[in-house]
């Protein structure tokens, strides 16, 4: 959020500028002298005029906000159009039917004895209240103003109610519920009363931010004045940093600046009105863009694991969990998380014409259908490697396929769309395609999802099967023949589409080439940027090239900016390119779990503030599959292997332990504290989403490029890497990483070839927020075909270049050691506490392995031991607790595995669809059947 300005000015009785740091050109400048006179301005008051609305400098906050909501919006300044205009932003408290309060604090008493609020009705879950009332600080507590009138609850209407005048520095409006709806403000006004007294004009220059040289960073500063005076104005400029700033504008709020050359600078934006001044200052870290050509993808084709760790999650997946999704797809008798393909089969029957049911369950659910097709595509290229059990559960996603396929494509209407709740939408309920009055309803989300099947689908087959394929393109035509320039201007509520669009563009070139997958990649760029005029909650309410703060809903944020990526590498665009790493820094180093999860969920299902980490956090699984999919695409941009780093944290230690280890239940949210699995969801997004990224280890352990290949993960494994220098490559690790940092890496070009293979070093330092003890990094020993050698480090890679032919093996030895890992103390959660880790893994302490975990962490040190009798084998950390007794510590990823059998349904106090008219859902009983702290990664540190 912007930091709220802060005042540098002092009045001066002397007739000498004031010492602010504002410099000559400000006084020269046109702006005018008379900030910096001999008046005594401090304390001083303006004659009442006419009333202000005091709202303007006051600063909001709030008992709740949901997270497509801002307590922002209460004074931002809007007019709405009606109780439904939203464009600009609201206060609401979804899913709250309580009473609430919003409050306004000012820096010194203001007089008022007027307020008008202006009520958000949606039509849907929030309405108008039963009763609202007004309360000031009396300078000991909250006292109800006395002698009001009005108290009105009209829609579409400034509602006002008067009062006997009152000074304080403090407004708190309470809200009643009617007990069934929720309730919001789109603004409030507060009215002055006599005197106005003289504020600082308020001020914010917005947020820290990255610029790639070459580019310009939008400065998009906001100044308010509770009155205008002559001598008002506005002055950006440089405080700090190595180069030049040069600003379009300087003398405006809203201008861009670029920068000469690279490393961290300060601007400032001051203001000026009536004598007073204020300034607020943001940071822009200059850095060079990335490389001219952006890595290539390695598809995930057939595949061999090899790795006792690998190989069991491997085997749950397919065994069990997959199979387990199959089933509850099938099924038409769920009541909650309902909607499978009983959905394509109903809109294959309205497609020919013929009686049809309606649509079951969320608008979305076809979402989990399509994923489950492009899970079970994935698991089938998993050699089984004789393994009964896992070809038999590949003989059912193999018959599963063959009977879904025609299902899903006779759903698809004729000229390429599919979304089966608009195909079974009644007459007057949904007529339009990409209607705006329809934008919550995941039409490109859900074909987002087909078209990515399709894919891994075309893999599975080696281009031999071309069903989905072909339904892929005919659905993407049909979007580029109705969306774009000249035609349809859409975005879609939750992302998704974009990147399909980009990666099937890529894939579409990489197989029929000529270029004719272009169109899906422009179509994507035209979706991203047709994003505006709506909330944070989607990520619309600007422009993709201005955003530089990570808001609003976590997987909806990722997936969007995993889009941008991809345009970015796609184009070279500048500006995207500056947007992106501004995203990533802001999500990395100020919003980003120890475990790699993303998503505090303070608001709905997103993003809290800067360092506001809570540990009963959201971390939604499909978050951690997003953020696994933008880091990758951030390192097939820059080559870099802190990018790689990053999604093996996250895949580790968010996602690995999304599914239980045995396969049969899954976490929806990934809290540092306690987590739940169920069998099943109100909201079962997830369910494919995490076997279908988990899986795709091909993709995620190797990258190339027209000179080579880069080692990204280290998973004992066969995999062949396709057109490296020529040939094709097959890659042999042997390793049983993360319990033990030897990795072996046998080469086996087809032919011999002169290449460069690129191995990374891990850097365990992957955010700002975390420090590490003992710190480790480097390789401890880098051999080929026998020989030590010192490779060349290059952004993380060690650098091996030569005439490889088979049978060729680099060796190599990481450090491994366990580590205790403290926050940045601006993470109030985690102050005082510490946490453990080993190589990649964040560790856990639970309950089943001690008295109490509640206890401080003594100082005596961690050791690590492998344990093969505990939860299948894992190195487990141990130490002392501060009262002596023996501390034990897991990987995350097994955490909550001794709790006993798991719970049938989850759901959460969380609007799953917002703006979408939702299906009947059955209510979910008690979930929780466990008491108390049973499992925490933060510990009390004993230091502390």
């Amino acid at each position: 959020m912007p930091r709220l300005s802060k005042f540098h000015c002092t009045p001066h009785d002397t007739g000498a500028p004031c010492d602010c740091g504002l410099d000559r050109r400000w006084f020269l400048g046109g702006l005018g002298a008379a900030a910096f006179a001999t008046t005594a301005w401090q304390g001083a008051a303006m004659a009442a005029d006419a009333s202000v609305n005091l709202a303007k400098v006051a600063t909001p906050s709030t008992s709740y906000n949901s997270g497509d909501t801002k307590v922002g919006a209460l004074n931002d300044g809007n007019t709405p159009a009606n109780s439904a205009d939203a464009e600009k932003g609201m206060y609401g408290n979804w899913p709250k039917t309580d009473t609430q309060w919003v409050q306004y604090d000012w820096s010194q008493p203001v007089t008022t004895n007027k307020v008008e609020v202006y009520w958000w009705i949606d039509g849907q879950g929030v309405g108008a209240p039963k009763a609202w009332r007004l309360l000031y600080w009396d300078g000991k507590a909250f006292v109800p103003v006395a002698a009001a009138r009005g108290y009105g609850v009209a829609k579409d209407a400034f509602n006002a109610v008067t009062f006997t005048a009152v000074k304080t520095d403090k407004l708190r409006l309470e809200i009643v519920s009617d007990g069934t709806l929720s309730t919001g403000i789109l603004e409030w006004r507060v009215w002055s009363d006599g005197v106005i007294p003289a504020f600082a004009p308020a001020v914010a220059a917005g947020i820290d931010r990255t610029v790639i040289l070459g580019g310009k960073t939008y400065l998009m500063g906001k100044a308010d004045w509770l009155t205008s005076t002559a001598d008002a104005g506005v002055l950006w400029r440089k405080l700090s940093g190595p180069g030049t700033v040069t600003f379009a504008d300087a003398a405006q709020a809203d201008t861009t600046a670029t920068f000469s050359a690279p490393g961290i600078y300060e601007v400032e934006l001051a203001a000026k009105s009536g004598g007073k001044v204020s300034t607020s200052t943001l940071r822009v870290h200059a850095q060079a863009g990335p490389p001219a050509e952006r890595l290539d993808v390695v598809y995930t084709k057939r595949y061999s694991i090899d790795s006792p760790l690998w190989n069991a999650r491997a085997r749950a997946l397919i065994v069990n969990w997959i199979p387990h999704v199959i089933d509850y797809c099938e099924r038409t008798d769920l009541k909650i998380g309902n909607g499978g393909i009983d959905n394509f089969i109903e809109a294959g029957k309205a497609n020919r014409g013929e009686p049809h049911a309606p649509h079951k369950g969320y608008v979305f659910s076809n979402a989990w259908v399509v994923e489950s097709v492009e899970a079970m595509c994935i698991a089938l290229m998993v050699d089984p490697q004789g393994d009964t059990e896992m070809i038999a559960a590949q003989a059912k996603m193999h018959a599963t396929l063959e009977r879904w396929i025609p299902i899903i494509l006779a759903a698809q209407e004729s000229d390429g769309y599919l979304q089966t709740a608009k195909t079974l939408s009644a007459p007057g309920e949904w007529d339009e395609r990409w209607s705006p009055d329809h934008r919550g309803n995941h039409e490109g989300y859900i074909a987002g999802y087909f078209i990515e099947s399709a894919i891994n689908h075309y893999t599975l087959t080696n281009g031999q099967d071309l069903r989905l394929y072909n339904a892929a393109k005919k659905l993407a035509d049909c979007w580029v023949a109705n969306i774009g320039p000249g035609k349809k201007e859409w975005f879609d509520g939750h992302q998704e589409m974009e990147q399909a669009l980009v990666r099937f563009g890529r894939f579409v070139n990489d197989e029929e080439g000529q270029g004719r997958g272009d169109d899906y990649i422009r179509l994507a760029r035209f979706l991203l940027e047709s994003r505006r005029g709506g909330q944070e909650y989607d990520q619309s309410h600007l422009p993709p090239i201005k955003q530089y703060e990570a808001v609003g809903h976590a997987v909806r944020a990722v997936y969007f900016y995993s889009g941008m990526a991809d345009i970015a590498a796609e184009t070279g665009d500048v500006d995207y390119q500056s947007a992106v790493m501004s995203l990533w820094d802001n999500m990395v180093n100020r919003k980003y779990y120890v475990t790699g999860g993303i998503g505090s969920g303070e608001t709905s299902e997103g993003f809290g503030p800067d360092y506001s980490l809570r540990n009963n956090a959201y971390c939604e699984s499909c978050s951690s599959c997003g953020l696994i999919f933008f880091q990758y695409k951030l390192n097939l941009a820059y080559h870099d292997a802190k990018y790689a780093d990053l999604y093996e944290q996250t895949l580790y230690n968010a996602l690995l332990g999304s599914v239980d280890l045995d396969g049969k239940s899954f976490c929806y949210t990934n809290p540092l504290i306690n987590t739940e699995r169920t069998l099943w969801h109100v909201c079962p997004c997830c369910v494919a989403n995490i076997p279908r990224t988990l899986l795709m280890l091909p993709t995620w352990t190797y990258v190339k490029d027209k000179a080579g290949l880069y080692v990204n993960m280290f998973v004992g494994s066969k995999i062949m890497v396709e057109k490296v220098a020529g040939t094709d490559v097959e890659m042999v690790q042997k390793t049983d990483y993360p319990w033990s940092g030897a990795v072996s890496i046998t080469v086996n070009p087809k032919e011999s070839k002169t290449f460069t293979v690129n191995v990374r070093i891990p850097d365990r330092t992957t955010s700002a927020l975390y420090t590490a003890a003992p710190k480790i990094s480097g390789v401890k020993v880098f051999k080929v075909n026998g020989q030590v050698i010192t490779p060349k480090i290059e952004n993380g890679y060690a650098v091996v270049t030569r005439q490889w032919k088979a049978g060729d093996r680099i060796e190599l030895e990481l450090p491994m050691a366990p580590q205790r890992i403290h926050a940045d103390p601006k993470i109030e959660a985690d102050r005082g506490k510490v946490a453990l880790g080993y190589g990649p893994l964040v560790y856990n302490v639970e309950l089943a392995d001690q008295k109490s975990i509640e206890q401080p962490l003594s100082a005596t040190p961690i050791t690590a031991e492998w344990r093969p009798d505990l939860l299948g084998g894992v190195v487990a950390l141990t130490g002392k607790w501060a009262d002596g007794s023996t501390l034990l510590a897991i990987p995350n990823f097994a955490r909550m595995n001794r709790i006993g059998a798991a719970a049938e349904i989850g759901a959460g106090d969380v609007n799953y669809a917002p703006g979408t008219v939702q299906a009947a859902q059955a209510e979910v009983g008690p979930r929780r059947h466990f008491t108390g702290l049973q499992s925490q990664v933060w510990i009390r540190d004993q230091k502390a």
